[in-house]
């Protein structure tokens, strides 16, 4: 009576600290190959069952590819830096999560620093990332004033920047298109009877602060609204603390609006402060529209209308932007303008007889 014949396993022992040549002698390849079979971007060359075979080596052995061992040898460190101004405003975890998105699959990976508004330390942590190789940079800023962007851009950095443009150097940019979203949020208030509407605007020093108060004032020549001066108040960040100081100095100066445009949804939370404080029904005695749609707005009382930003496609097509310098670093540098649209909810009415 003849044995059944039974297939051979091959049994990979974990060893610590794997090598490629370990890798190599478990696979039964050459540690050329497995090396080609590790690296995403010269996988094809490899026959796809010895990938296989390689990979699934990899994995039982705990192998980690030693990215600046490869870095050295291939003059590529496959990282980008993120420089982002305030990683606690609630719009840009989403905008990473598309740049990581779009970066992942294309054998890429992100370094993140938090600037914290700050040319200096913003200086250093984009030197920081550099003496770390990475490849280009996408940068998240907004100053007016940024004499880094342009010496980056003199030295042939490749870089994108995100949620601002720039007319003095020539780097492509996403952004939304902020003006048509502010021209939405007058519109709509206009159109529920407000008469007297207030900008509690962004930094003066930061592009966006800028392009939607510019816009906000336009907006209100388009309806034939009173451009009143008192009615404008910048705020010195873009936060709900600096939201709430900007509104009692309105409200103190003898203002008497009916409704507000708020530079950001965190201003526009600094203003349910105010509301709270001062006893100040909204949206009854006054109504006030944010901008960006960050997470939980909906639960808010009143739920607050905003403008929806679409963040995630913002980090999206700035990363697709930077891997195409990387393909073609002559190529001219492009915008892309992000539509934008407004989400309704509780915090705006008609206003009340008073």
């Amino acid at each position: 009576m003849s044995r059944p014949i039974r297939k051979r396993r091959t049994i990979i022992t974990a060893v610590p600290n794997p090598t490629l040549r370990d890798v190599a002698e478990a696979a039964g390849v050459h540690a050329a190959t497995a090396s080609r079979a590790l690296n995403p971007e010269t996988r094809r060359l490899v026959n796809a069952e010895t990938a296989r075979r390689v990979l699934k080596a990899a994995e039982s052995l705990g192998y980690q590819p030693n990215p600046i061992a490869r870095s050295l040898k291939t003059a590529k460190s496959r990282t980008i830096g993120l420089v982002i101004p305030d990683l606690t405003n609630p719009l840009f975890p989403p905008i990473v999560r598309g740049i990581e998105d779009v970066l992942g699959p294309a054998g890429y990976s992100a370094l993140i620093v938090n600037t914290d508004h700050d040319p200096a330390r913003e200086e250093a942590l984009v030197a920081s990332l550099r003496s770390r190789q990475v490849e280009g940079l996408i940068i998240a800023t907004a100053r007016l004033d940024h004499p880094l962007l342009r010496e980056l851009h003199q030295q042939g950095v490749p870089m994108v920047l995100v949620n601002r443009r720039t007319e003095n150097v020539d780097v492509p940019c996403v952004t939304p298109d902020d003006a048509a979203g502010v021209a939405m949020a007058v519109k709509h208030l206009a159109g529920l009877g407000h008469t007297r509407i207030a900008h509690l605007a962004g930094p003066t020093s930061t592009s966006t602060g800028v392009v939607r108060a510019n816009a906000f004032r336009t907006a209100l020549h388009e309806h034939g609204l009173d451009d009143d001066p008192s009615l404008i108040v910048a705020c010195e960040y873009w936060t709900e603390e600096a939201g709430a100081r900007a509104l009692r100095h309105l409200l103190d100066s003898g203002a008497d609006p009916s409704a507000i445009v708020a530079g950001n949804d965190l201003i526009a939370l600094g203003c349910y402060d105010v509301f709270a404080e001062r006893r100040i029904s909204c949206p009854r005695d006054m109504s006030v529209v944010g901008f960006n749609d960050m997470p939980f707005l909906d639960k808010l009382r009143p739920p607050l209308t905003t403008i929806a930003v679409p963040h995630h496609q913002v980090g999206v097509e700035a990363a697709r932007m930077l891997l195409e310098l990387f393909e073609e670093s002559a190529r001219p540098a492009r915008s892309v303008l992000l539509p934008l649209s407004l989400v309704v909810r509780g915090s705006t009415a008609r206003p009340s007889r008073r």
